[in-house]
C-alpha cells in the first residue's frame, strides 16, 4: 500500500486500525512518511506511542521490526551477532577433515551463513511489500553511547559490520523512536527526527478511543470510566494511568458484567488501572467513593 496523500488520509489510515488521533499527531506522521524522516514520539507511558508504529505497519501492510531498548543495550545486540557455537563446530569439522585453507575458512566463518541479524540490520534489508517499520521502543532506557551509535543508522540508514563492511538500506525503513522521558535524549539524535509529544487525550478523544477498542461498553459506562480515569490523573499518584489502562479497565469491568461504576467495582479492579500498591491503597475504599461522587457531579446526562 502506498503512503497517504494528505493529513486527513493519514488520520483515516490510522483509524482503520482503531488508532484515534488528533490532527497534530496525524500531521507529523504524514510528514515523516512523506519526507522519509524518523519520527521521535515522547510522552508518558500508556499514551499510545508504541501503538502508532504498530498501526502504521498494519495499515500499510509492512513488516514491523521492534528493537526493545534496555539498560546496557549495545551496538552488537542491536545490529548483529556471530553464531559462535556454529562457528566452533565448523572449525572443529575443518580441523578433523584436515587441509582446510585458513583464509577460506575465515571468510566462511565471518560470512552470511553464521551471521545472526538483529533488528537494526534486519531493517536495512530489502523486504517484500516495501520498507519495514522499525520501532526503537523506549530509547530513554539506554545510555548515551548507544544513542551515539544510532546517529549513523538514523542519518544515513546504514550500519557497519567490521567483518563485512557497511550495509546501506536500498529503501530506508519507516523509523519510529519512542521515549517515556525517564531521562533526556541527546539533541543530536532529536535533530535527526521529527518530534511530537504524545499527551493524554481530552475527554471526547478518549471516549472515541474507548469506543473503538471496547465497543461492547455502553455509552454511559464508557463516560463513567473515562471521567474516572481522567479524574485519577489529577491525583498525586506515583504512576498515572494511561489510555492503555483505560482500555484494560473497561474490558475487566465488562468481563465482570458491570453496568455502572460503584465503589466496590472500582476497588475490586484497581489493579487494572493502577500498578503500584501505594497508589492502590490510597484510592481504595472511601477515596474511590469520593472520586466517583465527584465524577457523577461533572457528568452531564447522556
Amino acid at each position: 500500500m502506498t503512503y497517504p496523500a494528505s493529513i486527513d488520509e493519514t488520520r483515516r489510515l490510522l483509524g482503520t486500525q482503531d488508532y484515534i488521533c488528533g490532527r497534530p499527531l496525524a500531521t507529523v506522521v504524514f510528514l515523516a512518511l512523506k519526507l522519509g524522516r524518523p519520527l521521535f514520539l515522547e510522552g508518558e507511558p500508556g499514551t499510545g506511542k508504541t501503538e502508532v508504529a504498530k498501526s502504521i505497519a498494519a495499515a500499510l501492510g509492512r513488516r514491523l521490526i521492534r528493537l526493545q531498548c534496555y539498560e546496557g543495550l549495545d551496538a552488537s545486540s542491536a545490529v548483529y551477532e556471530w553464531n559462535f557455537p556454529a562457528q566452533m563446530v565448523a572449525i572443529r569439522t575443518a580441523e578433523a577433515a584436515g587441509g582446510a585453507e585458513r583464509g577460506a575458512l575465515q571468510e566462511e566463518l565471518f560470512g552470511p551463513r553464521y551471521l545472526t541479524e538483529r533488528p537494526l540490520l534486519q531493517a536495512m534489508r530489502a523486504h517484500d511489500g516495501g520498507a519495514p517499520v522499525l520501532l526503537i521502543d523506549e530509547l530513554d532506557r539506554t545510555d548515551e553511547p548507544f544513542e551515539a551509535f544510532l546517529l549513523e543508522a538514523l542519518s544515513d540508514f546504514q550500519v557497519t559490520i567490521p567483518e563485512l563492511g557497511t550495509i546501506k538500506a536500498a529503501e530506508p525503513p519507516i523509523v519510529i523512536v519512542t521515549s517515556n522521558r525517564t531521562r533526556e535524549v541527546h539533541d543530536a539524535l532529536k535533530r535527526r527526527c521529527l518530534y511530537h509529544w504524545v499527551d493524554y487525550p481530552d475527554f471526547d478523544r478518549e471516549i472515541e478511543i474507548l469506543t473503538a477498542r471496547a465497543p461492547e461498553a455502553s455509552q454511559a459506562l464508557s463516560r463513567e470510566i473515562v471521567s474516572f480515569v481522567q479524574r485519577l490523573r489529577t491525583e498525586d499518584l506515583f504512576k498515572k494511568p494511561g489510555v492503555a489502562e483505560t482500555i484494560d479497565w473497561a474490558k475487566c469491568l465488562l468481563a465482570l458484567d458491570v453496568i455502572t461504576l460503584s465503589p466496590e467495582a472500582i476497588s475490586d479492579t484497581l489493579g487494572a488501572i493502577l500498578k503500584y500498591q501505594d497508589d492502590i491503597a490510597r484510592i481504595q475504599g472511601s477515596e474511590a467513593k469520593r472520586l466517583l461522587e465527584d465524577v457523577r457531579k461533572t457528568l452531564a446526562p447522556v
